[in-house]
């Protein structure tokens, strides 16, 4: 299928040739009829894609700070590689659509296939020819109600949720600053409450267009006619509310809001322009300010969007979606008229055309529409062909005959599911540069990114499909790099299926499904598995603990890890379904423990403070040796996040995050100079993989280590549980 997709670092704008989105339960995938441009937010985007990359730097500076963080955290060569694959990606641009439902997804029954419905989010309304859509960001089209004109529900929903926040009254003077596509809306919306409005905007057209649609009055913000036009209109007391749908880098809206707006009325921005609140005007007036965040309540919420979390609707009565009915609504009534607003309808295949055409102002527009070519019966035909079931059943190595052995001279070939910051960042960029290495498949529910994988990285190819992957004999194994709760299940299919299996950690999240990794194991006879553990093959880590030597007595292991606290929204924090964030990446600190103490722990003792921010975590281990593992979230950012020792028979090993380690003793050992980078193992990890699957030869873990390892990062939280020690039991 056909996308619009743009680089930021390089400001190219293409029609790319992406793979179709997987139909995800929760959810419908939607084929595309007409889609919308925001004139404003997307060539706001496109604008700063064209800039130079200290113009990028001025106008995101919450990024720089993220950037600056990650440089102390990881080092300067990981967060560049970090940040350069991320410049260096196509984005996707559009966020409002209309289209027919081609699929649905388990869990959905409130539409059908061949129903129409509106569809948000700049993440599943793009513009593209197919896109997967959960359930709470599509509604269903009243009847009557044209495609091109349901197009307009995102942004209608935007303004809707601009005017819920002004809280209009009938028989209400409003002043509307800024008359592009949101201010439009905002005037008719307001006109349908019983509000009487006046427009500011420096543009005629769009000025004379507002008054067609409703504004007593318009006119350019610097003119005498709009405060004449307020005036008039509340006996010279000044408007009841204010709404800043303008845009740019000047300080005019917010002082003219000030100046128009009555005692004690309310000022609600809408759009994103400069807020340098004039002090004593706003004091003076005891100005209301408000907000209106996008399109309501569920907005940037994961579980609302994502997983279809309704708000009751007795404690929130206008969510996303509840605010996207009301606008399509008013649309089909007649109460709100978008047309008037349609400046041009493009074709989908002249996008790049178009976006250029509005940059460079060849194209004045309030709003512009794609339109979307109708599939043919032989495109209808194969896509109904390809659409995998509801239910996949799980790839048995029985069902099949098993893979032909492979010679050891041969390139290994590997696929990747998943394909995010960690795996385009961590692990891919070391197997892209390996001999004897071919990058078979990569295969991600979301078109965008497998097709961002293989332009960088150089895959044969590209797909949604995992059955695909998993029946093709010529793949030697296959990387597991999806979100953690899919690690478990997508490892056992992989492993029935013949293939060798790298899995990020964690490899599971309950005790269940590691039972299930173990039993597809028994199941086919198949034990190629390597979890991602890495530090245990770091070089620094290595040559520290070959100058400790061996030792006769028990060791006493202590390791800070300074995890810091995450960012409000990361998808690390939704426990209910990807986990605790210690489940999550525990099993790294443990694996490194239990290498260095060359066992696996037999107990877990578990303590955390108040609200389980900081975790103390005992291991015993078989010869009396014991290690504590402090995982903290509420230390200082910068200090390092990393920090180990290890004392036995008169002797300490230190390392100090992967950038300095030393050994005292009767001989004395420092790392003589800092690592160019903090290495931390996955480069290595990678080469004894890759040598395991292509010689035959045994992992480079221990299944039953991985496993321990795993029991016992799930430990911690029956242990935390049962406020005891829990015992390990040995391999099963």
């Amino acid at each position: 299928m056909k996308q619009v997709v743009q680089n930021y670092k390089s400001g190219e704008l293409a029609v790319l040739d992406v793979p179709v989105p997987g139909c995800k339960p929760g959810g419908v995938l939607v084929r595309t009829a007409y889609s919308l441009i925001s004139t404003g937010t997307e060539l706001m985007k496109v604008s700063e894609a064209g800039m130079s990359m200290l113009g990028k730097a001025r106008s995101r500076p919450d990024q720089v700070a993220k950037v600056m963080q990650s440089v102390a955290t990881n080092g300067l060569p990981a967060t560049y590689r970090k940040v350069m694959g991320k410049l260096d990606s196509y984005t996707p641009l559009g966020y409002s659509l209309c289209g027919v439902v081609e699929q649905v997804g388990a869990g959905i029954d409130d539409v059908k296939v061949g129903d129409l419905v509106a569809c948000a989010g700049n993440e599943h309304a793009l513009h593209a020819e197919l896109n997967w859509v959960p359930r709470n960001l599509y509604v269903p089209l009243p009847d009557g109600l044209a495609p091109r004109h349901a197009a307009f529900g995102t942004v209608g929903s935007i303004a809707m949720q601009g005017v819920r926040q002004g809280e209009p009254q009938l028989g209400e003077v409003a002043l509307v600053i800024g008359l592009g596509l949101i201010g439009q809306l905002v005037v008719q919306l307001l006109t349908a409450s019983g509000v009487r409005v006046v427009g500011a905007d420096p543009d005629p057209a769009r000025c004379e267009l507002a008054e067609r649609l409703g504004a007593v009055a318009c006119g350019d913000p610097g003119s005498a006619a709009v405060e004449a036009a307020v005036a008039e209109l509340t006996d010279g007391h000044g408007v009841d509310q204010v709404y800043l749908a303008a845009g740019g880098g000047s300080n005019q809206p917010v002082e003219l809001a000030a100046h128009l707006a009555r005692d004690r009325g309310r000022v609600v921005d809408i759009g994103k322009c400069k807020l340098d609140l004039p002090w004593n005007a706003y004091y003076e007036k005891e100005l209301d300010v408000r907000f209106s965040r996008s399109y309501g309540p569920g907005r940037y919420d994961p579980e609302y969007e994502l997983e279809g979390r309704d708000y009751p609707i007795g404690y929130v009565r206008w969510t996303e979606r509840r605010n996207l009915a009301c606008f399509l609504d008013l649309l089909a009534r007649g109460r709100v008229d978008v047309e008037p607003l349609v400046s041009h309808v493009a074709e989908f295949d002249d996008a790049v055309e178009t976006y250029r055409r509005l940059k460079d102002g060849d194209l004045k527009a309030v709003a512009v529409l794609f339109r979307y070519p109708e599939p043919s019966e032989e495109e209808r035909a194969e896509r109904s062909a390809q659409a995998p079931a509801v239910a996949v059943p799980a790839v048995r190595r029985g069902d099949r005959a098993p893979a032909p052995a492979r010679s050891a001279t041969a390139p290994v070939r590997l696929a990747f599911v998943g394909a995010g910051n960690y795996a385009t960042s961590m692990l891919l960029p070391h197997l892209a540069q390996r001999d004897g290495v071919t990058l078979s498949t990569v295969v991600t529910t979301t078109a965008l990114s497998a097709a961002n994988a293989q332009r960088k990285f150089g895959f044969a190819q590209a797909t949604t499909d995992l059955d695909a992957v998993l029946g093709d004999p010529s793949v030697d194994a296959v990387f597991v790099v999806t979100r953690h709760s899919s690690h478990a299940e997508l490892t056992r299919r992989a492993l029935l299926a013949g293939k060798a299996v790298f899995v990020e950690k964690p490899l599971a999240l309950t005790e269940e499904e590691l039972a299930g990794v173990l039993a597809a194991v028994e199941e086919s006879g198949n034990d190629r598995l390597q979890v991602g553990f890495n530090r245990r093959f770091a070089p620094l880590l290595r040559e520290a603990r070959t100058r400790l030597g061996a030792r006769s007595g028990p060791a006493s292991l202590r390791y800070l890890v300074n995890a810091g606290r995450l960012q409000h929204g990361s998808w690390y924090l939704r426990q209910g379904t990807e986990g605790t964030r210690f489940a999550g990446e525990g099993g790294h600190f443990i694996d490194t423990a239990s290498w260095l103490l060359e066992a696996d722990p037999v107990s877990v003792y578990a303590v955390a403070t108040a609200g389980n921010e900081d975790l103390q975590v005992v291991l015993g281990y078989p010869d009396g040796s014991t290690a504590t593992l402090s995982y903290v979230t509420t230390g200082a950012p910068g200090f390092p996040k990393e920090t180990l020792d290890l004392v036995a028979d008169g002797k300490v090993l230190k390392l100090d995050d992967f950038v300095r380690a030393s050994v005292h003793g009767p001989k004395r050992w420092v790392s003589s100079r800092l690592p160019k980078a903090r290495d931390k193992g996955q480069s290595a990890e990678l080469a004894a993989f890759v040598k395991a699957v292509r010689t035959g030869g045994p992992m480079p873990v221990p299944l039953e280590s991985l496993a321990a390892t795993t029991a016992a990062t799930l430990a911690v939280q029956a242990s935390l549980a049962a406020g005891a020690p829990v015992a390990l039991a040995g391999p099963r």
